[in-house]
């Protein structure tokens, strides 16, 4: 298993970085890879379970490990068939704006292949 580890910079302050984490229904407003989010809640909370659907259709299975509101951390295991990764995520304030950082853990060319659209997400998360 192999680990990656992304992070961007931006304006957005933490707070609202953090909620368009927290509300599965933006997550499509900053994560272009991602149509829509199929689960029971919409905000994140540890326990929860659902499908996140991809702009080509494709459907993963998550279920969410852990979420610390107030340390604005959160934890998911994604598969997709037999593709099983784990993604830890944080923000934090820096500067006037936010950093965030993904790490991910997974079968090392997943990881490889899946970290532009990532990087690409995670900039777009901190953007104002």
């Amino acid at each position: 298993m192999a680990r990656v580890t992304l992070s961007a910079q931006g304006a957005a302050a933490p707070g609202t970085v953090w909620q368009r984490y927290a509300d599965v229904d933006r997550w499509p407003s900053w994560s272009p890879q991602i149509k829509a989010v199929h689960c029971a809640g919409r905000r994140l909370s540890p326990g929860m379970r659902g499908t996140v659907e991809s702009v080509a259709g494709i459907r993963a299975v998550f279920v969410v490990e852990a979420v610390d509101h107030d340390r604005r951390t959160w934890t998911w295991r994604v598969r997709l068939g037999r593709i099983r990764i784990r993604l830890h995520h944080e923000v934090r304030p820096q500067g006037p704006g936010s950093a965030t950082s993904l790490t991910m853990y997974g079968p090392q060319l997943v990881l490889l292949a899946y970290a532009p659209l990532a990087r690409l997400a995670l900039h777009r998360l901190v953007r104002p």
